[in-house]
């Protein structure tokens, strides 16, 4: 009776990885990665539909890409957009970058290189090739800096 348990699980996971297969990149992503992929046409869909607050994303934005995570409460998302406004809100100050994305996204710029960043609440901004990058949660450090 053992000996039968060991097909049958074996074809289990098989069923498994074709399930997976089919359903595409963001079901895996979801799964495996605990994230999920979001994007907006311009910001008047992203302030109506996404599930993060970022008060820094500019009115003229387009092609936003937002990644969050899938885990309960767990607060760990960034934005990449396109936009034309080379300033953020007054809000936002600029500080020395002390922390970095939990994920990176296609096309945006690398964290690592950025000497500095603009701290908007809990958000942390770079300048991306076509407009904006950003990501939350940011540092203690970081907000420390902008309050001063």
């Amino acid at each position: 009776e053992g000996m039968n348990a060991r097909p049958a699980l074996a074809a289990s996971a098989l069923a498994l990885v074709a399930a997976l297969s089919l359903t595409g990149c963001s079901a895996i992503d979801d799964l495996v990665h605990k994230q999920a992929t979001s994007t907006f046409d311009d910001a008047g869909a992203f302030r109506d539909d996404a599930e993060v607050d970022a008060d820094w994303v500019p009115d003229d934005a387009t092609a936003i890409t937002v990644r969050t995570s899938t885990v309960e409460k767990a607060k760990d998302a960034v934005i990449l957009l396109t936009s034309q406004t080379d300033t953020l809100p007054g809000d936002c100050v600029e500080t020395s970058r002390t922390s970095a994305p939990s994920w990176t996204l296609d096309d945006a710029p690398s964290a690592y290189e950025a000497d500095d960043v603009f701290v908007c609440g809990d958000w942390s901004v770079i300048p991306a090739e076509d407009g904006w990058y950003g990501w939350t949660p940011n540092s203690d450090d970081e907000k420390a800096a902008a309050a001063e």
